[in-house]
């Protein structure tokens, strides 16, 4: 054990006072979390009942608790209660910080909540003036920004849906996202910076603009080059010129079904575009409020931050703590600019009570050498969060050792498809290293074997045997239900399965060691190797290729392997213009470590591509189903290749 939460604390906790309320209940003591959890999935209607009142939830409950408790997809929470996601976020007013931001470049700007509110209204006058309604979609492709924030916001309070991804995504990675959803408003802006360098995106701008054909695209103004940005783009304006005819009054906000969809966040799968994933405003509102409340432990007056992007599920979440009257601490551009030590510096300056980040991000400050406890006042900062890939045991040893002693280190496990969180921290639990604590309370987590049975101990696959609100409404465009269906119930019947491979530990942990499917995942950020393959197959010397994601270094890195045309040759040359062509038209973050040509790629019988099969001949682990492939011999060219030891 690494460290335990004195027991004053434990019981000064929101998790506490929740076991307390709800004693009679499940008849538990409040430092029973096992007790607490049996009950909170046993009852499900009662317990988000429970959480709904406990977190002072702003609507209208309704009679019903949950319909078709025990199915799986179909069940109905809460299904006559009606809520704004919007106003439950903005149920602060005052002069006190709502937002604070920083930049790499060196930019400081602070919004009270009167000033967010202010916003938000001038916002949400302008999408009414543009005829935006409930159920359209609002698009942005935005830094972590307060105007970001606030046009979600605004989004929402008119039951309106918005979708969002980071500005460093090329016109492919963009439109292969935003042109399935068909936004009415188009939110960019006119660049960012980055590790030090200024980035114009006036190009892919005018080139996804002219694709989705928007009613309006709006450019904010970041670089001092929104001018070029809109004379370039038909129908354009300045976000000054959007909002110049709306003085700020109240806010209006606008009461749907508790499953009215808020979010569209996008999920890449391995073959095709990446899967549009619907979110509800009332399960992402009750997921959201309890892990900040019950799991995370933020109170009213909390300074809350989470290193994340816009393309980035932890960006939804991290603007949720608005929700529990909590200031956010936002932060654009790279973590190691202009100094190393670029987020500790804030985080000393800001207060933070609350430091969310990566495993990739704790492992490089280790790397680096960085030892903030002897070199930052963080005596605020009660919890440390890490998600985006396992948090490796070494990296627990160094926070306790060089970060902070004193400290809830949560590493945590979820993802884009529940826009929140399957595993995490319980700030009444011990911390044992290498473990992410426990299941989160209303989920039924366990992890199944090859034979679609639990485990107490053991590897296997990680699953959800109940259904939870924050469950997706479905999948954009998909009628039926189908693809959303295959997606993951199809492994096992009426159990939920999103492809991560875990581990039962002897203290009712969990441990989590990776990718179960084909998805790349370095460093947190999600792609399909589809979108990969579009970019890479269109260099005439390529015939075809096959991405994985291998372990490496307490992160996943992108190994991408290429048959070539005859004649080619994959030289220096080329495999820069890859590197060019997967940076430029798909995503910047998932450019290749490694580039290796092989003779065949291995495919089923029906031709598609096995990534799964060489994925596991790369880490030295079994392959199933070797009789369904047309040419299993091609997965010796994958054995032991000495170029991914290195």
């Amino acid at each position: 054990m690494l460290w335990q939460m004195d027991a004053a604390r434990r019981r000064a906790t929101l998790l506490w006072q929740f076991a307390e309320a709800t004693r009679a209940s499940h008849g538990r003591t409040p430092d029973d979390y096992q007790g607490l959890h049996r009950w909170s999935v046993s009852e499900r209607g009662a317990f988000w009942s429970a959480v709904w009142d406990f977190c002072g939830v702003i609507g209208d409950k309704g009679e019903r608790l949950v319909v078709d408790a025990d199915l799986m997809p179909g069940a109905r929470f809460l299904p006559d209660a009606t809520l704004n996601f919007a106003e439950n976020l903005l149920r602060r007013d005052g002069t006190t910080d709502a937002i604070v931001f920083r930049d790499e470049a060196g930019t400081r700007r602070r919004w009270s909540w009167d000033e967010l509110r202010q916003m938000v209204s001038r916002l949400q006058q302008a999408l009414l003036g543009l005829g935006i309604g409930a159920g359209d979609r609002v698009a942005g492709m935005l830094p972590n920004m307060p105007e970001t924030v606030a046009m979600m916001l605004a989004t929402a309070s008119i039951g309106a849906v918005w979708s969002s991804c980071s500005p460093d995504f090329g016109p492919r990675g963009v439109l292969d996202r935003f042109s399935q959803i068909a936004p009415k408003l188009f939110v960019t802006v006119d660049g960012y910076h980055y590790n030090g360098k200024v980035i114009d995106i006036g190009a892919t701008i005018a080139e996804v603009s002219a694709t989705l054909a928007p009613a309006r695209t709006v450019v904010i103004d970041l670089l001092g080059r929104v001018a070029d940005s809109v004379a370039r783009i038909d129908g354009a304006v300045t976000l000054e010129a959007l909002l110049a005819p709306y003085p700020a009054r109240p806010v209006h906000f606008t009461r749907l079904p508790f499953s009215h969809p808020l979010f569209i966040l996008f999920s890449s799968g391995t073959t095709g575009k990446p899967k549009c994933i619907v979110h509800s405003a009332g399960g992402t509102l009750l997921q959201h409020l309890k892990e900040h409340r019950l799991h995370c432990d933020v109170h009213d007056g909390d300074r809350v931050f989470y290193f994340t992007t816009c393309g980035w599920m932890m960006w939804n979440w991290l603007a949720s703590a608005l929700g529990c009257g909590a200031t956010l601490c936002l932060y654009d551009g790279s973590p190691f600019h202009p100094e190393p030590t670029a987020l500790f510096d804030y985080a000393e300056a800001e207060r933070f009570t609350l430091f969310g980040t990566s495993a990739r991000y704790l492992d490089s400050v280790r790397k680096l050498g960085l030892k903030p406890i002897e070199t930052h006042d963080l005596a605020s900062v009660r919890a440390i969060l890490s998600t985006g890939s396992p948090l490796a045991p070494d990296c627990f040893d160094y926070v306790y050792a060089n970060v902070k002693a004193d400290v809830h280190l949560a590493s945590i496990s979820g993802g884009t498809d529940i826009v929140s969180s399957f595993v995490l921290g319980v700030p009444t639990l011990p911390v044992w290293r290498g473990e992410i604590q426990a299941p989160g309370l209303g989920l039924a987590v366990d992890v199944f074997d090859e034979a679609g049975q639990p485990m107490s101990e053991g590897k296997g696959e990680l699953v959800c045997r109940a259904p939870f609100p924050s469950m997706p409404l479905g999948f954009w465009n998909d009628p039926d239900g189908a693809r959303y269906r295959a997606a993951y119930f199809s492994r096992f019947d009426g159990v939920w399965a999103h492809g991560d491979y875990a581990e039962r530990t002897v203290h009712r942990g969990i441990m989590i060691h990776g990718r179960s499917d084909a998805t790349l995942n370095p460093g947190g950020v999600r792609i399909g190797t589809a979108e990969i393959y579009a970019v890479v197959e269109e260099l005439p010397e390529i015939d075809s290729s096959l991405c994985i994601g291998q372990e490496w270094d307490n992160d996943t890195r992108v190994v991408l392997f290429v048959r070539l045309v005859p004649g080619a040759v994959l030289d220096d040359a080329l495999k820069l213009r890859i590197r060019n062509a997967i940076r430029s038209g798909a995503s910047p973050r998932h450019v290749p470590a490694k580039l290796i040509a092989v003779a065949d790629l291995p495919r089923t019988r029906s031709g598609k591509l096995t990534e799964l099969a060489v994925r596991d001949v790369v880490h030295g682990r079994p392959v199933r189903n070797v009789e369904g492939l047309a040419n299993p011999e091609a997965l010796k060219l994958f054995e032991n290749l000495s170029e991914l030891t290195t």
